[in-house]
C-alpha cells in the first residue's frame, strides 16, 4: 500500500506572503480532493521553504494525505493545488506502508 503526502504551501509565489485565511485554504483543498473523487486527510502545519530564486520564507502549509492513491490522481490533485494555491511547486512524498483495516459491527 502507497501513502502519498502533497506539501502545499500556503503563500503566495509572487508576494511571498499569505494572501487568505488557512480556511479558505482548507475548503479549497476539500474541494480539490472530492472534485478527483479520492479519500484524504491533512494536516495544517507550520514550516519554511526555499524559493527557487533562494529567498527562505517561513509560512503555514497544508500536508495532505492520500492512501493508496493512482499516480494520475495524485498528479491532478499535486497540479490543482499548485495552481489554485499559486505556488512554484509543490512537494509529492511517497512510501510504502504496511496497513490494515479493522472494522467492528456495532
Amino acid at each position: 500500500m502507497t501513502e502519498t503526502k502533497i506539501y502545499v504551501g500556503l503563500n503566495d509565489a509572487t508576494t511571498k506572503t499569505q494572501k487568505f485565511d488557512t480556511g479558505r485554504y482548507v475548503e479549497l483543498l476539500k474541494k480539490v480532493c472530492i472534485g478527483n473523487e479520492t479519500p484524504f486527510s491533512f494536516n495544517l502545519m507550520e514550516g519554511g521553504y526555499i524559493h527557487e530564486d533562494g529567498t527562505f520564507t517561513q509560512e503555514n502549509s497544508i500536508v495532505v494525505t492520500l492512501i493508496d492513491a493512482d499516480d494520475d490522481v495524485v498528479d491532478a490533485v499535486a497540479r490543482d493545488l499548485c495552481v489554485f494555491f499559486h505556488q512554484e511547486s509543490v512537494l509529492v512524498t511517497l512510501n510504502q506502508i504496511e496497513a490494515r483495516i479493522i472494522s467492528e459491527t456495532l
